[in-house]
C-alpha cells in the first residue's frame, strides 16, 4: 500500500531546481511529487519496491543532499550558505575596496588574484557544481547565469595578468568576478532568513503540542507521562495552568480555557461535563479530568500543523504561468547575453570588456528565483495566518478558488442557526407513552451524525430517556432514522415528506410505528451570531448568498425574509443540493458553507466547501476550509477576506517577478548597469518578493 513521505532536500536555489528534482523522482516510479525548494521540503508518494535508500540515492545523483539531522540541530549555529557568504565577504571587501582606496599593493594583478581565488573556490563549490548538475538533468537553473557570469570575469582577468601584465589594469575584473558571487550568496542568506519566517506558522503551531500528560491510572493515581503513550479512553487530569495534551472531551468538572491560540477566541471558553477539548489549549481556571479521544496525528493540532506544511503543494492556477517561464528562462538569458555580446562587438569602438560586462550583467541580473518564490511564500503566510485565527484553508488552490467565488450557498440548520434544536413540544397521537416516545427518539438518534440528531439524542438523555434495543439501523441521508425493535416493530423519526404522515398540526418531525403515526415533534432553533453581519459583508463584497434547506418550505422562507436571502430552496435533499451546487458551478465559482453529514457530498461538488468545527468527521473531511472559531459566522467572511489578500499577494509578486526582468534585463544588455549593481539588484529581488509576502503577517485584513 502507498504512503505519502517527506524528505528535506539542500542545495536547490530556484524553481527550476524543484523541477529537476521532481523529474528525477517521477523517473524513478514515485507519483505525486511535490517538489518546494524555498523550504528544501519534497512530498511524494512512495511505492513498495523503492526503498529510501534508493530514493537518496537518486537525489544525490541529481545534486542533492537529503538533510539527516533534526531541524533542531540543523539550524544550530550559522548555516552552511551563512558560512559561505561570511568567508567570501572577508576577500570581497579588499577586492572591492582598491577601486575607492589609494593602497597601491591592491591594485596589484598577483593580490587581486590572490584574493579572488578563495571565492572562486567557493562559486564553484556551491554554484559551479549545482550547475553542472542541472545542465547534465537537462533543468539549466539559476546557478548556470551566476556560474557563467563570474567565471567569466575571472577567466578574463586570469589572462590579462599572464599575457598582458603591462596592460594588466585594463584586463582585471576580479572584483566583479567575487562580488558577483558574494552578493548572490547574501541574497540566498537573506531568502534563507526570510523563507524561515514565511513558515514561522508551523513552529509557533508546533511549540502547543504538550509533551507530557497527568494520566490517572487504574488506582485513581496521578502520574506524569509522554503525551505519545496516551491512548484513547484514558483518564487524563487537567489544572490550572495546564495545556491540554490531546483532543479529548470533560468527564468530571468544569473550568475556562484559552483556546486563542487555535481559534481566535479572544475570551476564555466554559468547558463542563461533556464539552470538547482541544489538544494545544490552555486551562485558565478550574480543575477538570478529561477522558481522550484523539491521539497522534488524528489531533485538531497535528491537523492544523499537517495542513500548513502541504499548504504549499496545491499550486494555483496563476502559478503554472511562472512555471512555465522559469522552465525555458535559463536557456532565454543565456541567448539573450549572446546578442548582447554580439551586439557591443558588431558596434566597432567598442573594447571587448565592454561587450563582455555587459553580457556578463545580463546573465547575473536575470532573476528567475522570484517567480518561484512569489506563490510558495505567500500561500505559507496566508494559510499561517489563517490557522492562527481558527481558520484552516487547505492549500494554495482553495485560497484562489476561494478568492475568486461569485456565489456561496448556507446550509440553514446548523451553519446558520447553531444546530442546538430545542425541543419546544412532543404532541402524542397514540397509546404510546410520553417516556416510551422520548427513549425511541434517543435511542433512534444515536445512530446518526447529523446536527438535529445529536441535540435531540442529548436533550431526550437530559430527560431521563433510556436505551431501546434496536436493530438494522438505517439512515435516509436528509430524510430521517429507520429501525426495527426486538418484536420486529418498525420505527421511522424524519421529516413529515418522507413518512408520508398526516396531522392537524404542522410538526418538525415525526415518530411513526409500523406506518402508524404515534408522535409529532416540534422543534426551535436559534441564529448563529453574526449571520446577518456576514450576509451584508458578502453581499457589499458583491458576492451572492443561497439558503440550501431540507426543512419545510413554510420555516426557510420566513427565515429567508428575516435575514434578507433572496435566493433559497427548501426541502432539499442531499441529491438535490449536489445537483443545484453543479449547475451553479458549471458557470461561475461557487462556496459552500455546511455541517451535516448530509451535507458531504454538496462541499465535495462545490469548488470551495467550508466547514464547521462543529461539524461532522464526513462534512469536515469533504471540506477544503475548516472554521475552527464557529459560535460566529463572521469567521466565513474572515476567511474569504484572507485568501483574497493572499492571492492580491501572490499576483503583486508574480508582477515584481515578470516586471523587474523585463526591466532589468534590457538595462543591463544597454550597458546601463555593470555586472555588480546586476548582482546586487538580483540579490535584492527575491528578498522584496517575500517581504511582501511576510506583510500578509501584519496587514490589516
Amino acid at each position: 500500500m502507498s504512503d505519502i513521505q517527506e524528505m528535506e532536500v539542500e542545495g536547490m536555489t530556484c524553481a527550476n531546481c524543484a523541477l529537476g528534482v521532481k523529474k528525477g523522482l517521477e523517473k524513478m516510479g514515485l507519483e505525486k511529487v511535490n517538489v518546494d525548494f524555498a523550504s528544501g521540503e519534497v512530498n511524494f508518494e512512495n511505492i513498495p519496491n523503492l526503498s529510501a535508500e534508493e530514493i537518496e540515492k537518486q537525489i544525490q545523483k541529481l545534486g542533492y543532499s537529503v538533510r539527516t539531522e533534526s531541524p533542531d540541530t540543523a539550524e544550530s549555529g550559522l548555516s552552511k550558505i551563512e558560512k559561505k557568504f561570511y568567508f567570501s565577504l572577508i576577500f570581497t571587501i579588499p577586492l572591492f575596496a582598491h577601486m575607492f582606496l589609494p593602497f597601491e599593493f591592491l591594485h596589484r594583478p598577483f593580490v587581486q588574484l590572490a584574493l579572488s581565488i578563495p571565492v572562486m573556490i567557493i562559486g564553484l563549490e556551491h554554484f559551479g557544481k549545482s550547475a553542472f548538475y542541472s545542465l547534465r538533468n537537462g533543468m539549466p537553473n539559476m546557478d548556470v547565469l551566476i556560474f557563467i557570469g563570474s567565471s567569466s570575469a575571472f577567466i578574463y582577468s586570469l589572462i590579462g595578468t599572464f599575457y598582458f601584465s603591462e596592460q594588466a589594469a585594463e584586463y582585471l575584473f576580479y572584483e566583479t568576478a567575487a562580488t558577483i558571487i558574494t552578493l548572490v550568496l547574501l541574497g540566498n542568506v537573506l531568502e534563507h532568513r526570510s523563507v524561515k519566517k514565511t513558515s514561522s506558522a508551523i513552529g509557533e503551531l508546533s511549540k502547543l503540542q504538550n509533551p507530557e500528560a497527568k494520566r490517572i491510572n487504574e488506582n485513581g493515581e496521578v502520574e506524569i507521562v509522554d503525551a505519545e503513550v496516551l491512548r484513547i479512553g484514558d483518564l487524563v487530569q487537567l489544572n490550572e495552568g495546564d495545556r491540554v495534551p490531546v483532543d479529548g472531551k470533560v468527564k468530571v468538572g468544569s473550568a475556562y480555557l484559552d483556546e486563542s491560540m487555535l481559534t481566535g477566541e479572544s475570551e476564555a471558553i466554559h468547558k463542563e461535563k461533556a464539552a470538547k477539548l482541544i489538544g494545544g489549549t490552555i486551562l485558565q481556571s478550574g480543575n477538570l479530568q478529561m477522558t481522550v479521544s484523539r491521539v497522534g496525528d488524528d489531533t485538531i493540532l497535528s491537523k492544523i500543523i499537517e495542513l500548513v506544511k502541504k499548504a504549499r503543494s496545491e499550486k494555483p492556477d496563476i502559478q503554472r504561468l511562472g512555471d512555465k517561464v522559469s522552465a525555458v528562462f535559463v536557456p532565454v538569458v543565456i541567448g539573450i547575453a549572446l546578442v548582447t555580446f554580439a551586439a557591443w562587438m558588431l558596434i566597432g569602438d567598442v573594447p571587448f570588456s565592454k561587450a563582455m560586462m555587459n553580457a556578463i550583467a545580463v546573465l547575473v541580473i536575470s532573476c528567475p528565483c522570484a517567480m518561484g518564490l512569489a506563490t510558495p511564500t505567500a500561500v505559507m503566510v496566508g494559510v499561517g495566518r489563517a490557522a492562527k485565527e481558527g481558520i484552516l484553508i487547505k492549500g494554495g488552490a482553495t485560497v484562489e478558488e476561494f478568492a475568486n467565488i461569485k456565489k456561496i450557498i448556507f446550509d440553514k440548520t446548523g451553519t446558520l442557526t447553531k444546530g442546538e434544536l430545542k425541543v419546544s413540544g412532543i404532541e402524542l397521537y397514540d397509546e404510546m407513552k410520553m417516556a416510551e416516545v422520548e427513549s425511541l427518539i434517543y435511542s433512534l438518534e444515536q445512530f446518526s451524525s447529523h446536527p438535529i440528531a445529536r441535540s435531540l439524542n442529548r436533550q431526550m438523555k437530559e430527560r431521563g430517556a433510556s436505551s431501546i434495543p434496536l436493530m438494522e439501523q438505517h439512515e435516509e441521508k436528509g430524510k430521517g432514522m429507520k429501525a426495527k425493535n426486538m418484536d420486529g416493530e418498525v420505527f421511522q423519526l424524519g421529516s413529515k415528506n418522507w413518512l408520508a404522515a398526516s396531522s392537524d398540526k404542522e410538526h418538525a418531525l415525526y415518530l411513526m410505528r409500523d406506518g402508524k403515526l404515534q408522535a409529532g415533534i416540534d422543534l426551535t432553533d436559534e441564529l448563529r451570531e453574526g449571520v446577518k453581519a456576514t450576509l451584508e459583508a458578502f453581499k457589499q463584497a458583491g458576492i451572492q448568498s443561497q439558503m440550501l434547506s431540507g426543512d419545510r418550505e413554510e420555516k426557510v422562507s420566513r427565515m429567508a425574509a428575516e435575514l434578507g436571502i433572496e435566493h433559497y430552496r427548501a426541502e432539499m435533499l442531499p441529491e438535490d443540493k449536489i445537483e443545484v451546487i453543479k449547475a451553479i458551478a458549471d458557470k461561475e465559482k461557487v462556496a459552500m458553507v455546511g455541517d451535516g453529514i448530509n451535507d458531504a457530498p454538496a462541499l465535495n461538488q462545490a469548488n470551495v466547501g467550508i466547514s464547521l468545527s462543529d461539524a461532522s468527521e464526513i462534512a469536515m473531511q469533504s471540506a477544503q476550509v475548516i472554521l475552527l472559531k464557529s459560535n460566529d459566522l463572521n469567521i466565513v467572511f474572515r476567511a474569504f477576506k484572507i485568501s483574497e489578500q493572499t492571492l492580491l499577494t501572490i499576483k503583486q509578486n508574480l508582477f515584481w517577478a515578470f516586471f523587474y526582468n523585463v526591466v532589468a534585463i534590457p538595462l543591463a544588455a544597454f550597458g546601463f548597469l555593470s555586472p555588480m549593481i546586476a548582482a546586487l539588484s538580483m540579490a535584492f529581488s527575491d528578498v522584496i518578493v517575500i517581504g511582501n509576502s511576510l506583510r500578509l503577517r501584519v496587514r490589516r485584513i
